[in-house]
């Protein structure tokens, strides 16, 4: 575990620098300079998965590949004295993002959110925001941990929402259900600072981290709202580690084996068909 003090400017070199992320608007990423973009599945504290997907991408070798990863915290895996380690995995960000600034992105899902705004999560009887700020103060101590912790809060808040690729392709977490659709504003993602009304059930940014609609319309329609062609995300949990609901959005899952990713190119068009075909499993 890095010296607490050592983490911290890790961290805040790595909060500055999504905030200073080239195509950045608010909250919205249209990634430059791009060829190809690998985007992962929920990890859930994964670190050898993060490893793994690491290597797949390979961005030393290739200047024009974007890393896309989302939700990274709240898994199964515990420190002795109960602690979650999945802190580890945004500590593995925030080195990852310093190492390569331009092409290293961060989706939050709603763990984050929960994280970040306070509202409980359980999970079989386990308050996971508590969990996850034991094991800040488990791994970094009494001291430093509340400051470490603190600083995770105001990377979630700051990370983008939604990465945009050149060919129309959008990544998001999940998307609106067609209930909340009505109401949906993707203008509202790119201000630079959320309003209270967002983050509240129904606003923009929890139903775009919350909802779990994968019907072919409420698709079509979220990418109408947000001016793309098809979508890749997360959020729903697959035994094989993807899923394909219908023919316009490719889900994806990493928490579990086989784990699910995708590397799609981003220079050239795409038909839902070529998305499918470029996921991979391990």
């Amino acid at each position: 575990m890095p010296a607490p003090d050592r983490m911290l400017t890790y961290l805040r070199q790595a909060l500055a620098l999504v905030r200073a992320t080239p195509g950045r608007r608010g909250h919205v990423v249209e990634v430059r300079d791009c060829t190809d973009v690998l985007v992962t599945g929920d990890l859930h504290g994964h670190v050898g998965h993060f490893q793994a997907l690491l290597r797949a991408a390979d961005l030393a070798s290739h200047p024009g590949r974007h890393f896309v990863m989302q939700e990274a915290i709240h898994g199964k895996f515990r420190y002795p004295a109960g602690g979650d380690k999945s802190h580890q995995l945004v500590d593995l960000f925030a080195a990852f993002k310093c190492q390569f600034p331009k092409r290293v992105h961060y989706l939050p899902g709603n763990h984050e959110m929960a994280q970040w705004t306070g509202r409980t999560v359980l999970k079989a009887d386990e308050d996971l925001n508590a969990l996850f700020e034991s094991g800040v103060r488990t791994a970094y101590g009494s001291q430093a941990g509340p400051e470490v912790y603190q600083t995770y809060l105001e990377l979630f808040k700051a990370l983008p929402v939604a990465i945009r690729a050149p060919n129309r392709v959008v990544v998001s977490h999940s998307l609106p259900t067609a209930r909340a659709m009505q109401l949906f504003d993707p203008l509202r993602l790119e201000r630079d600072e959320y309003e209270a009304a967002d983050l509240e059930s129904g606003g923009s940014v929890h139903s775009l981290l919350w909802g779990r609609d994968t019907a072919a319309k409420t698709a079509a329609d979220y990418l109408q709202k947000m001016d793309a062609d098809l979508l890749v995300s997360g959020h729903i949990a697959s035994d094989t580690g993807f899923s394909v609901p219908n023919d316009r959005q490719v889900i994806l899952d990493c928490a579990e084996s086989p784990a699910g990713y995708i590397l799609f190119p981003a220079d050239r068009p795409l038909t839902h068909a070529d998305l499918v075909g470029c996921i991979r499993t391990f």
